[in-house]
This record gives C-alpha cells, sequence and structure tokens, in this order.
C-alpha cells in the first residue's frame, strides 16, 4: 500500500426528489481481504456533501476500500410515504484506489427503489 497525495470525495444526490440527500450517514472502510478497518463516519451537508474528503491526503493510499451509504435511515427520514416501506437500507460501493496521487470522487444517485454510482471527478 503506496501513500501519496490523493485523496477521496463523495457526495450524495437523492434523484426522486431532485436535492442533494442532507443528512444522510456515511462510512468509510479500508478492505483486506475479508477484513474491514473502519477510518470514519460522516454525513452530508446541506449540498449532499461531506464538509472535508472522506480520505484526505494524509491518510489515502492505494488498496480497496467500501464506502457505506446509510440509504434507508436518510429515506425514511424524508417523510415521503413509501407504499411498502424502505427497500433500500445500506448501500455499500466497493472500489480500488490504484494512484495515490490522483483525486478519487465516489458519488451516489439515490432514489427510494435504486441507485447509481460512478467515478468522477
Amino acid at each position: 500500500m503506496a501513500a501519496g497525495s490523493g485523496y477521496l470525495t463523495t457526495h450524495v444526490l437523492d434523484t426522486a426528489r431532485g436535492v442533494p440527500a442532507a443528512g444522510l450517514r456515511i462510512e468509510l472502510f479500508r478492505l483486506d481481504g475479508e477484513s474491514r478497518e473502519s477510518l470514519g463516519t460522516f454525513e452530508t451537508n446541506a449540498d449532499g456533501r461531506t464538509d472535508a474528503p472522506v480520505l484526505p491526503a494524509a491518510a489515502f493510499a492505494t488498496g480497496a476500500y467500501e464506502l457505506v451509504f446509510h440509504a434507508g435511515a436518510y429515506i425514511e427520514q424524508t417523510g415521503d410515504p413509501l407504499p411498502a416501506g424502505v427497500f433500500l437500507d445500506a448501500v455499500p460501493i466497493r472500489f480500488t484506489i490504484s494512484d495515490a496521487a490522483a483525486h478519487y470522487h465516489v458519488p451516489l444517485l439515490l432514489s427510494p427503489y435504486g441507485y447509481a454510482t460512478y467515478r468522477g471527478s
């Protein structure tokens, strides 16, 4: 695992409501085989982003990671009625950082019944 000057950011957009997903809890883990090391818990601000990188340059390193977006709790707090309750609960996104000098951005586009992600900029 090589350390570098890169960093990791994320944000969440509520595509069903057309707004940033404020108040959504996110956890970050470093993966090593089947083990998971917790690196922090974050909450999105009014813009659907965290106030700082979820993995700043000082802690940034190549390797496998997992972001867990606590979608169910967010969807429940929006107050929008769901006919069958919450479908999505925790949304895990596993990805690999291979360039220790790059900025990695992993956004989540969220609705009550589906989501999408991609490597952003």
